[in-house]
């Protein structure tokens, strides 16, 4: 029996093109680093949730959302990126990989910059705690917690791009060696914080927000020093009036973004509007909880974009219908595993959190969904990403984006907090009906029309 577990695994190692080959390593490095940090995040909730309180860790999860915006200020420049150079590597073009990445990073530089000034200039004549309902008990102001929140964006914000070229150079498990790593870090340093304080959100901000962007600066460093050596940005590679070309396939994956931001990070920001931040602690329990499956499904996704990319390039269609076919296999197993821990879910929460936990099944069962919903449409979303196929996908973020949030409030004040859960479902089973279609056009090479753009 195990002779034979060990040809079947050395024949599935062996198998398929270098391209299968190359997806497979990194799925599987992927998954042993990546399972590490789904257990630092799951440890890292309820250590973060005892050290504050439901209130201020909801205040927390809401202003780290209000700040990710930050993020779709780069324009799309780093998913860009990561197709342009995905593309030139396929074809060997080494003057637009050098002109590519310098160029993104001195774009970045200087959006980072304006933004911080921008968004500091302007907040400074809001009132915080008025907006984030900001309860009476709690007698500091917010806005110190915001600015530290907003610089560490920025400068992660600057460095990331280091991960879209992990990504274009078919090595993701680098990137999520890094998440990994500034994971480990946030949580030792909350535990040594949980030892000599309580209760203190300034400290704990500044540390969520800065652990990650050291390890981010260190991995720039010693990559660009090291395996990345032949692709460190350069001055003199800077070219600013390459910036169009880079802007014409960035600028969509810019409003697929916003479109993104408006389904996942709006979520805490309307219930703390309408049922306040302690909702947002139970609503991110069970969103932490299901998310096991959105991570497990981008681990095996991940390195296929790039994949796409490359294939896309070379007209090979048949391992692209392939590729898809197994992903949609990986789904069918993950709605099996989603019912598993709907059925289980009421006991997890209290051995995970604590026997006070309170998570209505509603709100369990619809996150479940959801997550399957999201995880079909991940599949297809990357394939479009890789072939540089937006248009459907851009219609579709900004009708959706427009009905979101209306719907949100509409279905919270009608079904309580698991409202914007539905809202999400709603809204992610039309775009999969239409993308699904697109990829199906695309993979048998028959799209034509907006369904080609």
């Amino acid at each position: 029996m195990l002779s034979l577990i060990k040809t079947k695994l050395q024949a599935f190692w062996a198998g398929g093109t270098q391209r299968s080959k190359q997806v497979k390593k990194n799925i599987i490095y992927t998954f042993l680093i990546r399972g590490l940090s789904v257990l630092i995040g799951f440890m890292l909730l309820p250590l973060t949730i005892h050290y504050l309180n439901d209130v201020q860790y909801g205040l927390w999860v809401t202003i780290a959302s209000l700040v990710a915006w930050i993020n779709t200020f780069d324009i799309g420049l780093s998913n860009g990126l990561r197709n342009k150079l995905a593309h030139a590597l396929a074809i060997g073009d080494d003057d637009a990989v050098h002109r590519d990445v310098s160029t993104t990073y001195a774009l970045l530089c200087c959006i980072a910059a304006g933004v911080f000034v921008v968004f500091y200039t302007v907040g400074l004549f809001f009132n915080w705690n008025w907006l984030l309902r900001v309860p009476p008990t709690v007698q500091y102001n917010l806005w110190p917690v915001l600015v530290v929140t907003l610089a560490s964006f920025c400068i992660q914000f600057v460095l990331q791009p280091v991960n879209s070229i992990l990504n274009a150079t078919q090595q993701p498990f680098k990137a999520s060696l890094i998440a990994l790593l500034g994971q480990a870090l946030t949580y030792v340093l909350i535990w040594v914080l949980s030892l000599f304080t309580k209760g203190n959100l300034y400290l704990l901000v500044l540390i969520a927000s800065g652990a990650p962007v050291l390890v981010l600066l260190i991995a720039n460093i010693y990559l660009f020093a090291t395996s990345l050596k032949k692709l460190v940005p350069r001055f003199k590679d800077v070219y600013f009036k390459n910036a169009k070309s880079l802007m014409t396939v960035s600028s969509a994956f810019f409003f697929i973004q916003i479109g993104a931001l408006v389904l996942y990070e709006t979520d805490n920001v309307v219930i703390t509007r309408i049922l306040g931040p302690q909702d947002v602690t139970t609503f991110n329990i069970a969103f932490k909880y299901f998310s096991i499956i959105s991570i497990a499904f981008y681990i095996i996704i991940t390195p296929y974009w790039s994949a796409f990319t490359d294939a896309y390039a070379r007209h090979d269609f048949a391992w692209i219908r392939g590729s898809v076919k197994k992903l949609r296999k990986f789904w069918l197993a993950a709605v099996g595993v989603a019912a598993v821990m709907l059925i289980c879910s009421g006991v997890v929460y209290k051995l995970w959190i604590g026997k006070d936990t309170d998570v209505p099944f509603l709100l369990s069962a619809s996150m479940a969904v959801y997550t399957i919903l999201q995880a079909w449409m991940v599949i297809h979303a990357y394939l479009l990403n890789g072939v540089g196929k937006l248009r459907v996908q851009l219609i579709l973020v900004i009708a959706t984006g427009i009905v979101n949030i209306p719907l949100s409030v509409f279905l919270i004040k009608w079904a309580g907090v698991e409202g914007t859960v539905l809202a999400n479902i709603i809204v992610m089973l039309i775009t999969n009906i239409f993308i699904t279609t697109q990829c199906s056009l695309i993979m048998a090479n028959k799209a034509t029309g907006i369904w080609n753009r």
